[in-house]
């Protein structure tokens, strides 16, 4: 057995953020290991951030050849009178006339805009209230546990000027827990990472050229140019209703490393919600993950300074290369990540007492396993991927079993060496 030094013990850091909202939660966004938490289980108001699962289903329906991003539509009076509503987040919209789904999508994810999402929740499913059906069956399929989705917007179902989506009650509410948003946020992104493309734009021009021109400002924050600037942020949506309060689902990526963070009504020092807040504190939660954890890859050379030979019994050759198709991947706190122990274990049924592996030997064998001493307790969201605290060692190299003639002539060499 052959060891080195590394990671053992509790997955926990140092510096954990101090949030102060009804619920919060950050994960790495390219495993979906949960790295803090609170309240993360309770279903909250989530407000706007229900575009989220529009987005999903909107791509869904391009990606299976059911829509088309050029396809044009007429909008209905419903979305009419909603993307024209004093007081809601909208890019307003004429009545009569005909949008491509594109240009509806990029009105609902860059400038949060009501009557584009719903516009777009009818030409995937015919109606409003059909197309929640599908966003609740979604929910499900992606494994979310705790979530209640009543319309295509996330406008409280009371101020939809009593056009809310049949099968829904008028004083109804979208509600998903923390953790299920950042499940919702991890499939989004792996599933239609162009999404990113979009959430990420600070502003663009609707409808360039026309007298519908105007300029679309990002509700996000965190964004390229905005008064909360976070480097490496490109997404995700934001919300606000009296009902959810303010409420933000944000990701950014650096170096390959990827976090998403969700806050639920952040709050100001005197209790308030606060539109300020959200920022401030989403960016204390991706900090945590981007200064507190590491993702580390460990290999046979973090086992052995035998560079990954092994002796061998009774071959033909004394020794073999072994190898491992990966490393083992692991997403550390950045202060264990230097009392990681790792060991390569041989198969017991084909080593000598003394730790030899017994020829013959074929190539691509496997021949024990590399693995992680003392493994963390990690919790991870539903469909995340946990990570493999194992991988199959196999050998480069066949080894055939040496003939009688050279093994008796070991035999004999290795008697007169041990007698003088």
């Amino acid at each position: 057995m052959l060891a080195v030094a590394g990671f053992q013990g509790e997955a926990f850091a140092a510096g954990e953020p101090e949030i102060h909202a009804d619920a919060a939660i950050v994960i790495d966004g390219n495993t979906g290991k949960i790295l803090y938490g609170e309240n993360e289980h309770k279903e909250l108001g989530i407000a706007s951030m229900t575009k989220m699962m529009t987005e999903y289903l909107v791509q869904e329906a391009v990606k299976d050849g059911k829509i088309k991003w050029d396809q044009s539509y007429k909008i209905s009076d419903k979305v009419y009178q909603l993307a024209n509503a004093p007081g809601l987040s909208n890019v307003p919209l004429k009545q009569g006339e005909s949008y491509t789904v594109k240009e509806l999508y990029e009105a609902m994810v860059i400038k949060s805009g009501n009557g584009a999402a719903i516009a777009l929740s009818e030409i995937v499913a015919g109606s409003e209230g059909e197309f929640v059906k599908k966003m609740n069956s979604k929910a499900k399929e992606l494994g979310l546990k705790r979530y209640h989705f009543v319309n295509s917007s996330g406008l409280s179902n009371v101020d939809m000027l009593g056009m809310y989506p049949e099968g829904t009650e008028p004083d109804d509410e979208n509600v998903v827990s923390a953790e299920d948003m950042a499940t919702l946020a991890y499939r989004l992104i792996h599933d239609y990472p162009e999404t990113l493309e979009t959430s990420g734009l600070s502003s663009k021009k609707f409808r360039p050229g026309t007298d519908e021109e105007l300029t679309m400002k990002s509700t996000n924050g965190l964004l390229k140019g905005k008064s909360f600037y976070y480097k490496g942020a490109d997404g995700l949506k934001t919300g606000t209703t009296p009902f959810a309060g303010t409420t933000f689902t944000a990701t950014a990526e650096r170096n390959g490393n990827r976090y998403i963070s969700v806050i639920l009504d952040a709050k100001d020092a005197n209790g308030q919600s606060s539109s300020a807040e959200r920022f401030i504190q989403s960016a204390e939660l991706l900090d945590y993950g981007f200064n507190e954890f590491e993702e580390v890859d460990l290999s046979l050379k973090d086992a052995t300074s035998a560079s990954g030979n092994i002796k061998v019994y009774n071959g033909k050759d004394r020794e073999l290369s072994v190898s491992i198709k990966e490393p083992i991947a692991l997403t550390l706190p950045k202060e264990q990540k230097e009392k990681t122990e790792v060991e390569l274990v041989l198969d017991p049924d084909k080593v000598t007492d003394d730790g030899k592996l017994i020829a013959p030997i074929e190539k691509g064998e496997k021949v024990g396993v590399l693995k992680v001493k003392n493994p963390p307790e990690e919790e991870y969201i539903p469909d995340g991927e946990p990570a493999s605290y194992s991988v199959d060692v196999t050998a480069e190299e066949t080894v055939e079993k040496a003939s009688w003639v050279v093994r008796s002539a070991r035999g004999i060499k290795s008697f007169f060496k041990d007698l003088f």
